[in-house]
């Protein structure tokens, strides 16, 4: 069987007269966007942007809903009950599948931000208040979460259809986790061990830990960032050395049934 890949990239972080990342050119290159949804990055008029910008190439959309932490960024873990992340979860993928609708299209996915997506990861509870928020919004839709984790058991308990995310400058934990970003080691810098520990994940299913041990990963979307313009050259390099090696690069829903 041929192998097949999807690129997902988070954007529309920008923020009233704040600018983040380089949305316009990136969308083009990855096949699925995760677009911010105002709790941790994000606004009403940047949604609706971002969602024209993708429609314009073709890219599938998904919600990223995150943590209500502006100032934060989202990656700081609140203290949030299990009510609470479902509420925030439905308010945020709502919000999008409203733009999404108003252009005369539809979410592909969804896919929790930073904290949230983490601590779900980990946590089978919290996993199961997203993904039934996630479910009771619109079941059709495509739960992106980490490889092996709890958040994917919990969608997959519910009815939801999950695509197993890795990633391509992150490293790994021995649990399949990934290394927390205060961690030393947690960023792959250098961009050739970054392209080697895509290739791994990709056509292998392995990827080598901080540690050195390697553990099984299931690779369905690849999270690629472009908050720069090094960052948009490796995004280019990575398809292209996907292509070299015989990978199909497509929409997750094209191929997760």
């Amino acid at each position: 069987m041929a192998k097949i890949i999807d690129l997902n990239s988070d954007l529309g972080e920008s923020f009233g007269a704040w600018k983040m990342g380089m949305d316009d050119k990136l969308v083009p290159l990855v096949t699925s966007v995760n677009v911010a949804c105002g709790f941790h990055a994000g606004d009403p008029s940047v949604m609706k942007k971002t969602v024209k910008l993708a429609l314009a190439s073709g890219t599938a959309i998904g919600a990223h809903p995150g943590m209500p932490d502006l100032v934060g960024f989202g990656r700081r873990k609140l203290d949030i009950s299990l009510d609470e992340a479902y509420d925030i979860v439905v308010y945020q993928v709502g919000a999008l599948a409203a733009f999404a609708k108003a252009q005369g299209t539809q979410l592909q996915h969804v896919k929790p931000h930073g904290a949230l997506y983490n601590m779900a990861g980990k946590d089978a509870k919290l996993a199961e208040a997203i993904a039934q928020a996630v479910y009771d919004v619109d079941k059709s839709l495509i739960l992106f979460a980490l490889a092996g984790s709890q958040s994917i058991i919990a969608a997959e308990k519910v009815g939801l259809r999950t695509a197993s995310e890795v990633f391509a400058d992150r490293s790994y934990q021995e649990d399949g986790s990934l290394t927390p970003r205060k961690l030393p080691g947690a960023m792959i810098t250098d961009e050739d061990a970054s392209i080697k520990q895509v290739l791994s994940m990709v056509l292998d299913q392995k990827v080598t830990t901080l540690s050195g041990k390697v553990i099984p990963v299931k690779a369905e979307s690849l999270c690629v960032h472009g908050d720069g313009e090094k960052a948009l050259l490796f995004t280019q390099r990575i398809r292209e050395e996907l292509k070299k090696n015989g990978v199909e690069i497509a929409a997750a829903g094209t191929f997760i049934k």
